[in-house]
């Protein structure tokens, strides 16, 4: 029984209707949560929305997490108790709590937690084929990516901390110097903290120029990633069709 839930809620194969039905189900549930998240005031009919929604996923939740040991091809505890620490079910997680709490918290702190709902979206990973290929393009090119971003946060500290020592006047503490750094890196070019100085000039010139660069590392390791992982599933379907 639990191996067939599993296979239910786990993404269709083929053949497989009611897995189908389900991953359908779960996306116009997914789409239905974010609604409320579309209006400033709420009314008992968003409110009622959200808590059906928030049911459904924590229903969900738990069936997940009732059949973590197929998911994870361990007949054993530890596979239940290494569920909740996945990508996916950390995700799920913050989802459904906001919608639970309920506390008399600061305007802030409702503000954040409203905000959280949106990763409600990512829960669409799961069932949509393109995402899940952009999701293993990611996992497979992560030690690129992440030598990429670790290079762009140092050139955003670094940008930072010499333009912040060079024209002091322009900001008023050093977060405002990460902020245009982080600016200028998205060539995104706000204007509200410009240079004023020669100096400060030069030095946007010189960081714009490496920004770019930098900028397009990422591109070049998602695209190569992508063609690789839809080389690898044509190669995979003819295999199974012969």
């Amino acid at each position: 029984m639990r191996k067939r839930i599993y296979e239910v809620i786990e993404v269709a194969r083929e053949g497989d209707r009611l897995s189908a039905v389900y991953d359908s189900f779960m996306i116009a549930v997914i789409v239905l949560s974010l609604i409320p998240l579309v209006f400033k005031e709420t009314t008992g009919f968003l409110t009622g929305l959200d808590k059906v929604c928030v049911v459904i996923f924590i229903i969900d939740y738990l069936l997940r997490w009732s059949t973590a040991d197929y998911k994870f091809e361990r007949q054993s505890a530890l596979s239940f108790a290494r569920y909740p620490f996945s990508f996916m079910a950390i995700i799920d997680l913050l989802s459904i709590l906001p919608s639970l709490t309920i506390l008399n918290s600061s305007f802030k702190v409702l503000r954040i937690l409203r905000m959280m709902r949106a990763f409600r979206v990512f829960r669409t990973l799961r069932y949509s084929k393109s995402l899940r290929i952009i999701g293993n393009v990611l996992k497979n090119s992560r030690e690129s990516l992440l030598a990429v971003c670790s290079l762009a946060i140092g050139y955003i500290l670094l940008s930072a901390l010499i333009i912040f020592n060079a024209e002091p006047d322009s900001f008023n503490n050093f977060f405002e110097a990460v902020y245009w750094a982080t600016v200028l890196l998205t060539t995104v070019g706000f204007g509200d903290i410009t240079p004023v100085t020669t100096v400060g000039r030069l030095i946007a010139i010189v960081s714009s120029i490496f920004g770019i660069a930098i900028v397009a590392l990422p591109s070049g390791i998602i695209t190569a990633g992508y063609m690789k992982e839809l080389d690898r599933k044509k190669t995979d379907e003819s295999a199974r069709q012969d």
